[in-house]
């Protein structure tokens, strides 16, 4: 299984804005420390803000921040939400499908278990647990507060 860019964007951010939790943070500074264009990370920042993983602020001090706390938001359905209803194989798609295995092929079958398994086992991780504790990860994406301690 291949996660989209766009899902790879948008764990990065919400790490950005837990390892950053005492205030707001700006798109500049997570493009900057996570290596992410302005125009993609613009995109995932609406989409995770109408998903309300996000909280953001206009303005001259605006940004953004979590709209709910860390140890909630779970992994598995950040994957779930950002991928949505992308088709695995080709045999997944309904416009697109052009395989004439479908009607007897266990691949398809295994391919669909296997997913279930995979955002299974995500459903176990909390965004905090990705940052909590991780000095290294800290140090990347708060060096300021890893400096002051």
């Amino acid at each position: 299984m291949r996660i989209t860019k766009r899902t790879n964007i948008a764990v990065r951010l919400l790490m950005f804005c837990a390892a950053n939790s005492d205030r707001l943070v700006t798109k500049a500074e997570i493009a900057e420390c996570c290596n992410i264009s302005e125009n993609h990370l613009a995109q995932v920042i609406n989409q995770l803000s109408q998903l309300n993983y996000l909280h953001t602020q206009r303005g001259r001090n605006g940004g953004m921040e979590l709209a709910r706390p860390a140890a909630e938001i779970r992994i598995g359905d950040v994957f779930r939400d950002v991928e949505g209803n992308l088709p695995l194989a080709e045999c997944f798609a309904d416009a697109d499908n052009t395989c004439p295995l479908v009607a007897a092929c266990r691949l398809r079958v295994a391919l669909a278990d296997a997913a279930q398994a995979f955002y299974a086992s995500l459903d176990e991780i909390t965004l905090d647990a990705l940052i909590c504790n991780n000095t290294e990860l800290l140090k990347i994406l708060n060096p300021v507060a890893c400096a002051q301690s």
